[in-house]
């Protein structure tokens, strides 16, 4: 089955190392917050991974995070440079099979053609019982600028294009997850709502991020300011607060699987328990009349 690309990779590289070499003051909040909740999941586990590896990501700020506290050996790390051309060859990874105990992937996953393909590469460069651990954005996050950019473009121009990208719901990549072969898997969400002024100042830390649209079917003519202008006006007439102040949401998804192995816990075969429910909550058992 043939993937169509709809993420322009090579404009996506090109904003995000932009965004990093202009680094603007409190621009990486959404990146700190996420790493510091993938930080604690991992903490969790009592296990020292002597084989990890990054995938994608904006920064290495996490994995460093990982090895300071003594939890994981040094990273590898895996991104692709400006030069890559865009198609579905720029996502191959080429890792050993095999190879690595933790493959780990923050906020990046949602920004590739081929997820369910990167998912799959992922569980064949691992070990068994080697650890996968992802994040994502998404469906719901931006939803409130997607209304007002879609609302204002239609008014404007009779008709509206994509101007923020589609982001997947928890079911999908749970789905991915399972298909891809990973046993154990965990997977659970939270919404992290952030306020503004106005749009522009959102659009502005969205810049400054290197989150701007990387869809290759963008719409590529120029708008006009009056364009930009009733979209603040839609947004702050349906998103603010009683303070006047806009809000804007990001919803990340957090995923874990593991490559099976004969020590992991299996599920009981129906039928097979020990122990009535009925005793174990102290309750008398009522027989269904067939």
């Amino acid at each position: 089955m043939t993937v169509k690309p709809i993420i322009d990779l090579q404009l996506l590289r090109r904003r995000q190392r932009r965004a990093q070499k202009a680094a603007v003051k409190g621009a990486d909040f959404l990146l700190k917050y996420i790493a510091q909740e993938m930080d604690e999941r991992l903490s969790l586990i009592e296990r020292k991974f002597e084989n990890p590896i990054q995938i994608y990501g904006y920064n290495q700020a996490l994995s460093h995070q990982i090895v300071g506290r003594g939890q994981a050996a040094e990273f590898d790390y895996f991104n692709h440079d400006d030069q890559t051309t865009d198609s579905l060859e720029t996502e191959a990874l080429g890792l050993n099979e095999a190879t690595f105990d933790l493959v780990l992937s923050p906020a990046s996953l949602h920004l590739t053609n081929d997820t369910p393909g990167l998912f799959a590469q992922a569980h064949k460069a691992l070990k068994e019982d080697g650890l996968f651990m992802a994040s994502v954005l998404g469906a719901g996050t931006l939803q409130e600028l997607r209304e007002a950019l879609l609302t204002a473009e239609s008014e404007l121009y009779g008709g509206a294009s994509a101007r923020v990208i589609p982001f997947a719901d928890i079911r999908d990549y749970g789905g991915l997850l399972q298909r891809a072969g990973f046993a154990l898997p965990v997977i659970d969400s939270d919404t992290l709502t952030v306020r503004y002024d106005d749009a522009w100042a959102l659009m502005k830390d969205l810049r400054a991020m290197g989150m701007t649209n990387p869809l290759i079917d963008r719409n590529k003519k120029p708008v006009s300011k009056a364009f930009f202008e009733r979209a603040n006006e839609i947004y702050c007439e349906r998103f603010s607060d009683p303070d006047g102040r806009i809000r804007a949401s990001f919803t990340i998804i957090y995923l874990a699987g593991w490559k099976p192995h004969k020590s992991q816990q299996k599920p009981l075969k129906p039928g097979s328990a020990k122990t009535r429910l009925s005793d174990a909550l102290n309750v008398d058992e009522i027989k269904l009349k067939n």
